[in-house]
């Protein structure tokens, strides 16, 4: 059980400790610059929407990125993901983009602001890649677009996440302009195929060397939750054999669709027990969210060849997700006993068993200390700046932030502005939170780097 299974925790809430805070006059500057940069902010934000950049198509959005960065005059740094070296860690899987299209052409791109000497160091991170707008027929903006309307910024990845890009990228930009000179070091990442396990975007950037005594990854949180968690995630597979026979002697073969339902119905009932037994307080800060925080989906069932013949084989496709308090392994040993006790049930599938194939997404969950320094000091700016109570959230959807927390001793944290819409139509993120964010950033890297 998670040390967090007994809070209970609601959406973002105003708060009467709103502005109480006393600003320095260098921070008051910083975020009177970060309005003056509102419509600025906004147009970069349209243009890097504009491009598209689903996941394996990373490229051409990374380029702008690099761009972006020079022009930040940051030490720039792009390379491509080495799979020799991604090999040898454990938390590597073949994720299914770079068996489609390989890392050939498909950067990390890092910038580096040195900071003076003796300040605490902080990595602000985004991944670049989306997921596919299809069907682009239901929406009612063109996902390219990058349509306002009603301070609300229409796109395939505006929410999820460039939106987060551009806070993080204004928040540095600002302080620049500003004059302030940071004394530790800031270093943005623009990753890749996050979406699809981000193997070669984090975890790449963590085995080149880049670390620091914080992160942020700026992960839409509704412009005032503070993500302290991820969910393990895992695909899986499983093959059924039947036994072919032309239909009008259908007597003679064994149909492997049905076969491949029992399977179905035991992982049905599998994920209805997790749900009733496993909570998360993080997860379930939206009530609709409890008893729903663990999911065994079976998103693919496919079989059979021909409607004249006999179903000679059926497979489902799946993806179980869960939050923190199981490890991996112990979810899938879950998972493959269920399955072990359907075929023992059945005469064909004991004589014929089938075929369980773990692929692609490979994620252990994690959970950050909510008493970390990084963990508090966003949180009080959140107050500050929005006036509203931070809650902390997490562990419904697996993240890049566990590369940090799991496999390096670099605190990190998911923070981003509010969005809706995410892997939908018509989905959208709201400027002013953008704006907000960026605000929230900036005053978090003054405090956490220092300055002169």
């Amino acid at each position: 059980m998670s040390k967090y299974g007994g809070t209970t925790l609601r959406d973002c809430k105003s708060s009467s400790k709103g502005g109480i805070y006393k600003r320095s006059r260098v921070k008051n500057r910083i975020l009177e610059k970060i309005d003056k940069k509102r419509d600025e902010m906004t147009k970069f934000l349209k243009e890097l929407v504009r491009i598209p950049s689903v996941v394996g198509h990373e490229r051409d959005a990374q380029k702008f990125m690099e761009k972006m960065f020079r022009d930040l005059e940051l030490e720039v740094y792009v390379w491509e993901p080495n799979v020799a070296e991604l090999r040898k860690h454990p938390a590597f899987f073949k994720t299914t983009s770079y068996t489609k299209f390989g890392y050939k052409g498909r950067p990390n791109v890092i910038g580096k602001l040195r900071g003076s000497g003796q300040g605490r160091s902080l990595i602000l991170a985004g991944h670049i890649d989306v997921v596919s707008p299809e069907p682009v027929s239901a929406w009612t903006h063109d996902p390219w677009s990058a349509e306002i309307v009603d301070n609300k910024l229409y796109g395939r990845g505006a929410a999820d996440m460039k939106g987060g890009i551009a806070s993080m990228v204004y928040a540095l930009k600002c302080v620049q302009e500003t004059g302030i000179r940071l004394k530790g070091d800031v270093i943005l990442e623009s990753t890749i195929e996050e979406e699809d396990g981000g193997v070669g975007g984090t975890l790449a950037t963590i085995l080149k060397g880049y670390r620091a005594d914080a992160a942020i990854i700026t992960e839409p949180t509704g412009g005032c939750n503070v993500g302290i968690a991820s969910a393990g995630v895992m695909y899986f597979r499983v093959k059924v054999v039947g036994k072919s026979a032309h239909a009008a002697s259908a007597h003679f073969g064994v149909n492997a669709i049905g076969k491949v339902i029992k399977i179905y119905n035991a992982l049905s009932e599998l994920n209805k027990k997790r749900q009733a037994k496993i909570s998360y307080s993080p997860a379930e800060i939206y009530p609709d969210m409890k008893g729903h925080v663990t999911t065994i989906n079976i998103g693919k069932i496919s079989g059979g060849d021909w409607p004249s013949t006999v179903a000679g084989w059926a497979e489902l496709e799946c993806r179980v997700g869960w939050p923190p308090g199981e490890e991996l392994e112990d979810v899938k040993g879950q998972i493959e006993r269920t399955i072990e006790k359907a075929v023992k049930r059945d005469e064909w599938l004991k004589e014929n068993p089938p075929k369980i194939e773990w692929f692609g997404w490979r994620a252990e969950p994690h959970e950050q200390d909510l008493n970390h320094p990084i963990v508090k000091m966003v949180a009080e700016f959140v107050n500050e700046v929005t006036g509203k109570e931070a809650m902390f959230v997490g562990g419904s959807a697996g993240l890049d932030t566990r590369f940090f927390v799991r496999y390096t001793n670099v605190p990190a944290i998911t923070f981003g502005p509010r969005g809706f819409n995410l892997h939908s139509i018509d989905e959208y993120v709201e400027i002013d939170s953008v704006v907000e964010t960026a605000k929230i950033l900036a005053l978090t890297m003054v405090d956490w780097c220092g300055y002169e």
